[in-house]
């Protein structure tokens, strides 16, 4: 079990509890005990590498290693960037990414209620592709999209560290190319490569540990320096929000009235009803 998981449990796990003093213990108050925490996580946080890679050099780096395209310039980063429709489900991307010649690439960090991987990637890319196809224009004028879906286990029980997704017409060697393209990373096989010490480093995030260049850096920065402590204090806000978030979903679930909630959550009626309203119980 990695450092991180084991932290967002210490706090997590009582917020599905109806009890409002067992809910309110799960919060950390202190803002030192915070930060001890919050330099405990790994790069396999969705919240954490969200905030790291919020850095072009450091979101540059990574992109780098794991698409094999060495001289990739990234241009711009949004992070944990929600796209919303009217009538679907919210997708939040972790990060979002597009280099200087338009393409765009979308990291996932994979959550632990994930039940099916591939539909899950299906379902961000077609929202990516919604978000940026605007009316009047052609669908050569569509960008590339990478989407990279990293998870702590091998999730398709290969033994390999990277599963890219070849379309292929059956019985031929001609590949279909619609200018999607999805990548599996896994941070449990280890064969050797560039990518999988990448994963080695996402999963302890040493700030000790300078071999990962501009990623190193960052975490370091964030993890040692006084600068980064605001920021880390931020993370551990962010995750105190996405635990009540997560406690309202299960309170609402098993029938609770709103109000009941806000009470038990410490929140305004209004906040929690913004909550369920926007695809809180719908999570991707």
């Amino acid at each position: 079990m990695s450092e991180e998981k084991t932290a967002q449990e210490q706090h997590r796990e009582p917020s599905v509890g109806l009890a409002e003093d067992d809910f309110n213990s799960s919060l950390i108050k202190n803002r030192e005990e915070r930060v001890a925490i919050a330099r405990g996580f790994n790069l396999l946080s969705n919240v954490f590498m969200s905030v790291a890679l919020n850095d072009l050099p450091a979101c540059q780096h990574v992109i780098r290693i794991l698409t094999g395209i060495k001289d990739l310039t990234v241009k711009e980063i949004r992070t944990q960037y929600r796209i919303s429709k009217i009538t679907s489900h919210d997708a939040i991307l972790d990060v979002l990414a597009e280099d200087a010649e338009g393409k765009l690439i979308n990291l996932e960090i994979q959550r632990g209620d994930t039940v099916d991987h591939a539909r899950r990637t299906r379902f961000y890319s077609a929202m990516i592709d919604s978000e940026l196809l605007q009316k009047g224009k052609e669908y050569y004028e569509m960008p590339e999209v990478y989407i990279i879906y990293i998870s702590e286990d091998d999730i398709w029980k290969d033994k390999r560290t990277t599963y890219p997704v070849k379309k292929q017409f059956v019985g031929t060697e001609i590949t279909c190319d619609d200018g999607l393209h999805v990548l599996y990373v896994n941070a449990a096989i280890d064969d050797g490569t560039e990518t999988a010490k990448l994963m080695k480093y996402f999963k302890k995030a040493d700030p000790a540990d300078m071999s990962q260049g501009d990623l190193s850096r960052r975490i370091h920065f964030l993890k040692c320096e006084e600068g980064g402590f605001k920021v880390m204090c931020q993370i551990t806000e962010e995750l105190v929000q996405e635990g009540k978030k997560e406690a309202a979903f299960n309170l609402a679930k098993r029938g609770i009235e709103m109000e009941a909630i806000a009470e038990i959550v410490n929140e305004s009626v209004s906040l929690v009803k913004q909550w369920l309203d926007g695809g809180v119980l719908t999570k991707i």
